[in-house]
């Protein structure tokens, strides 16, 4: 939410603003196009683990406003690039970048007015605080070029190592490139809020993606139904068919403004079943690769289900919001999954 309160005039400042003001706890506040709800939820996993009372708030469902007056030992918040867009003050001690691709242009009109907002995260840090970013993402490692706090930038293909972490590759639940990066992030952003190594051992190996992150329904006669309805942008989408080597993919939505050409261009896509809005768009980008049309989730997951060989993974990675057909991410999620396994049931 970005409820906006006014403050000596006409100045608007954002909810995240208002509430951090009353608070006492140390903050980490984690921002990025993708990943931030999973890294956010995790650091929180980790501190609370350490026996810190901790709570995850901001932009992930609660409110920092809902939490400012409790006593907590650490607040780990979500920062969207629209509460952060309103900030004056507000001073994380431990920042994350995840990464920056376009997102909501619909609303933000430009990337570079995307990034600056994203950018306050970090703009009231000083040489004492902590500043993690992903330095795989040119986006993110561009946006925090002046920052002054002191940089950890992360790679998903270095060792698992910080200090005196080290966890073996073999005992990290996932191979997905994104999600070592938001394991990594999560980790060193934990320690230097003073979680324990043991804690933040035990949480990396226990590690499951949330529901509608890359999420594997099932797998029926050599293919893979995966569900990643939370792809709502390129950046996050293109990241998720790059997990697969070959890729009947179910796309399309509202699109926020956003180039799709990205999406429809990667080499392991075999057939594009496209939905929504956006379907004439990502048709017209889609060039030699063959499309189908589908009206429902239903259809799609019946289209897709025709075209796919052993060996294909069915992705729902839709590059676009969901409003156009769903009341969220997570109802179209649930409409692919349910429409996959009445599928199976079928057979």
């Amino acid at each position: 939410s970005c409820d906006l309160h006014a403050r000596g005039g006409n100045t608007p400042v954002s909810e995240l603003e208002f509430a951090a003001r009353n608070v006492d706890a140390p903050l980490v506040a984690v921002t990025g196009t993708n990943g931030k709800t999973t890294v956010t939820s995790l650091i929180a996993s980790m501190l609370q683990t350490s026996g810190l009372r901790t709570i995850a708030a901001g932009n992930i469902g609660t409110a920092l406003s809902d939490v400012a007056g409790g006593r907590w030992d650490a607040i780990a918040v979500e920062a969207s690039s629209f509460q952060l867009r309103f900030i004056d003050e507000f001073h994380p001690n431990v920042a994350v970048v995840l990464n920056l691709a376009p997102d909501h242009l619909d609303w933000h009109v430009s990337l570079a007015a995307y990034g600056q907002a994203k950018a306050r995260i970090f703009e009231n840090q000083t040489e004492k605080d902590v500043l993690i970013y992903d330095g795989d993402d040119e986006g993110a490692t561009r946006l925090v070029e002046p920052a002054l706090a002191r940089k950890i930038a992360l790679s998903h293909r270095d060792d698992f190592t910080y200090g005196a972490l080290s966890i073996p590759s073999e005992q990290i639940p996932v191979r997905d490139a994104a999600f070592i990066t938001d394991l990594k992030a999560a980790a060193v952003a934990a320690l230097e809020m003073g979680a324990s190594l043991e804690a933040v051992q035990t949480t990396v190996r226990s590690f499951r993606p949330a529901a509608h992150r890359r999420t594997l329904v099932g797998t029926w006669q050599g293919v893979r139904w995966v569900d990643d309805s939370k792809a709502t942008n390129p950046h996050a989408a293109v990241a998720s068919i790059r997990a697969f080597p070959s890729v009947v993919l179910i796309a399309g939505g509202r699109s926020k403004g956003l180039d799709l050409s990205s999406v429809v261009g990667v080499e392991s896509i075999r057939h594009l079943v496209l939905i929504g809005e956006a379907t004439s768009e990502l048709a017209e980008a889609a060039g030699d690769t063959p499309w189908t049309a589908a009206s429902t989730m239903e259809e799609a997951v019946a289209t897709a289900d025709a075209v796919s060989e052993s060996g294909d993974a069915v992705l729902l990675a839709p590059a676009c919001a969901s409003f156009d057909m769903f009341s969220s991410y997570v109802a179209r999620g649930d409409a692919f999954v349910k429409a996959v396994r009445d599928l199976k049931e079928r057979r």
